[in-house]
Parts: C-alpha cells; structure tokens; sequence
C-alpha cells in the first residue's frame, strides 16, 4: 500500500518561492530534505512510492517524491528524521486544507490529483486558480 504525508509549508507565499529556495538549499548542500522531529512510523508505505504533499497558505498546493526517510539524532540528543525528496514539485488540483501542526499521513484516495499540462500551461496565475478552487469552481 502507497502513503503519502501532508506538511505545511511555513514561509513561503506559493510554489515558485518554495521552489526557488528548494533549489538554493540543493546549490548549497547538494540534496532537498525536510527535517521533522517525528518519524514515521509507516516508512516502507511511503519511501519510493509516496510524496509529501505541501499546504502553501491554506491549499495543498504542490507534491513531492520521498525518495528516502533518514533517522538521526541532532546536537541535542534528540531524534529527528529528514525527508529526502526529489527535485521536482510537481503542481496538484488546489484542495483547501485548515492549519495543523506537524504532518499527517495522507491516504491516495485523499490525495489531489496533478494539474495536468493545459492546466499549467494556462496564464492563470497560482493565487487565482487556488482562489477558484476555493470556491469549488475548479
């Protein structure tokens, strides 16, 4: 069974933004993680065939491949774990999504489904096309 986990993407406005210091961090440390202080417990449901799923101001907005799961212990003593990801967000039908902390599993038939390659290739601008989804008009 596939799993996928849902994240809340704190500070930056929309999917470029995330992008863009995505691809400063993979310049400078040569990989993109993200680092949680829980570990998954489902691992195997997820390394290679799930994503993370990213809520950017209020809407699952983008998702992206975990490639690997890696437990550690940082300075502190305490455990955490980093989230490998792959290098491509991959743009999914905005779905409003209310604030949590931490992740959440997320189930595939949950998941919203990849903007397809019209639906980038439109002039419509992030900000709108989440709006209109909102609404429940896209």
């Amino acid at each position: 069974m596939t799993l996928h986990i849902l994240k809340l993407c704190v500070g930056a406005p929309d999917i470029q933004d995330l992008a863009d210091w995505q691809a400063m961090r993979l310049r400078t440390i040569g990989s993109i993680y993200h680092t949680t202080r829980m570990v998954p417990k489902r691992a195997d449901e997820i390394v290679g065939k799930g994503s993370l799923y990213w809520v950017i101001k209020g809407m699952v907005s983008c998702r992206q491949a975990i490639i690997s799961i890696d437990p550690f212990e940082d300075a502190d003593g305490i455990n955490r774990c980093n989230l490998v990801l792959d290098q491509q967000l991959v743009p999914v039908r905005p779905q409003p999504k209310r604030p949590f902390q931490g992740w959440r599993y997320l189930k595939p038939e949950d998941a919203p489904a990849d903007l397809s390659q019209d639906a980038l290739d439109s002039d419509m601008p992030e900000k709108m096309r989440n709006e209109l989804a909102e609404l429940c008009l896209l």
